[in-house]
């Protein structure tokens, strides 16, 4: 009050009077509200320093450990036509059943006994090997009957050429003699003349003496010619063993010609048994082909071709099969940015679709429907949405998955990483920082530091050792 006047003014008891500012008064809630903020608040600052799980989320679905387990297709292997179904979808076969019957849509294969008439022509060639077989040893029979006749034939003329060349020199002696009579008979021709001219000899005894010069004359000329007839005989004889041998080479190489012809016809035999014999089997195998088995125990999953009568084409899906699955996964989809946290054996939680559960990401402790998996394989190369799948099996330790599940279904999994503060937690995601790999890759190198200590103490202990002797040995 500004003090202006001397009257004093006395309201209190006035104000206690006054039953709207009495309604206007604060009520004694506003300081429970007041210590409930104040424990809340306490609250709070508590559970910022409680541990928080670090972890990566990731949808996926459900898998088989093994890839010849999951959903696959049956083609046809052969184009066809569709006769006769053996199951129906849903159904349980084991390997080896039949599902469906196929009949044949080309022209080439209608002829019901193909087989059995490609065996008959198999059959057929298979003979006339034989025959071949058989001419080929004739020939070569021939040609060795050739070789002895031609070897006979060779010693004949070689024995005729002896005769003619022992026939030449008893000739090329016979010329010689008839040369030393003619001298002999010129020389007494010459004296017999002599003396007949003087008048000592008669003229018999000089006509005699012509006579015998004319005789020895004779002889020799046929002498000489005998000479040359027997060398023109020996002559004779060496022209047939030439003509003789080849002749005989001749005929053997002709033979010996038709011998690697029927060799060659043999192998163009053995060729067209060997295309048949394919063509056999491959009609056999084509056999099996109209009947489409199951190759592997399963459950029929759908029909793709289900009318009777239609036609399917060679490599066409038919039928699509479920495997019998004994180990189920879960395959999950990674992002790049969280790929190097996750490693083989790293832990993963599940929550399968339709089956209830209720999960802390930060406490799995008090987790409830969710079930344990490791990390057994991770790509090495991004998958077509961007991210790298990452296979999960079953963890052996923990409860095992529900049965009820079934390949196909969706999964979500969290894969666990460091325990760390919930305000630490806050103010990572808040910064968006990413969890602490980091700190793992520190405490592995520091790991792997003390054992590369340990190891070179471990050595040098060695040493120590292995000097005591040599020194106790001095």
């Amino acid at each position: 009050m500004l003090n202006l006047s001397d009257n004093e003014i006395n309201c209190g008891q006035d104000l206690q009077n006054l039953k709207s500012l009495n309604q206007n008064r604060l009520s004694g809630w506003h300081l429970s509200f007041r210590n409930l903020l104040l424990v809340l608040l306490g609250l709070f600052l508590v559970f910022l320093f409680l541990p928080w799980t670090q972890n990566v989320h990731a949808d996926g679905k459900l898998t088989t450990l093994r890839p010849e387990q999951r959903p696959q297709t049956i083609h046809a292997t052969i184009a066809g036509r569709i006769e006769h179904w053996y199951v129906t979808e849903g159904q349980f076969v084991k390997q080896g059943d039949t599902i469906v019957h196929l009949t044949e849509v080309k022209a080439e294969y209608f002829d019901p006994l193909l087989i059995n008439r490609v065996g008959n022509q198999v059959e057929a060639k298979k003979q006339a090997i034989v025959s071949y077989d058989s001419k080929a040893d004739a020939l070569e029979t021939q040609m060795d009957a050739m070789r002895r006749e031609l070897t006979n034939k060779i010693t004949q003329i070689q024995n005729k050429i002896a005769q003619a060349n022992l026939k030449v020199q008893s000739d090329s002696i016979k010329v010689l003699q008839a040369e030393i009579d003619l001298q002999i008979a010129q020389r007494q021709f010459n004296g017999t003349k002599a003396l007949y001219d003087k008048g000592l000899k008669s003229l018999s005894e000089f006509e005699e003496k012509r006579l015998k010069l004319q005789e020895n004359q004779t002889k020799i000329v046929a002498a000489k010619n005998q000479f040359e007839s027997s060398k023109n005989d020996r002559n004779i004889y060496l022209s047939d063993l030439q003509l003789t041998q080849n002749e005989y080479a001749n005929k053997i190489a002709k033979t010996q010609s038709d011998r690697f012809s029927t060799l060659s016809d043999k192998y163009d035999a053995l060729s067209s048994v060997n295309k048949l014999e394919i063509d056999k089997a491959n009609y056999t195998q084509r056999a099996d082909f109209y009947y489409i088995l199951a190759p592997q125990d399963g459950y029929i999953v759908k029909a793709i071709t289900p009318g009777i009568g239609e036609i399917v084409k060679e490599g066409y899906p038919v039928v699509s099969i479920q495997p019998k699955v004994d180990q189920l996964a879960v395959e999950m989809y990674v992002k790049p940015l969280d790929l190097p946290l996750i490693s083989l054996g790293r832990q993963v939680r599940f929550m399968f679709d339709g089956w209830p559960a209720f999960f802390f990401s930060g406490w799995p402790g008090v987790s409830l429907g969710t079930f344990a998996g490791k990390v057994v394989a991770i790509d090495r190369n991004i998958s077509a949405n961007g991210k790298f799948r990452v296979l999960v099996a079953p963890d052996p330790n923990e409860a095992p998955w529900p049965n009820a599940i079934q390949v196909g279904g969706g999964a979500k999994g969290v894969a666990f990483l460091n325990d760390v503060p919930v305000w630490y937690e806050l103010w990572r995601v808040l910064n968006g920082f990413p969890p602490d790999l980091y700190k793992d890759l520190a405490k592995a190198t520091k790991t792997k530091e003390k054992e590369g200590e340990k190891d070179e103490e471990a050595e040098e202990k060695d040493e120590v050792k292995l000097k005591a002797p040599i020194k106790n040995a001095k």
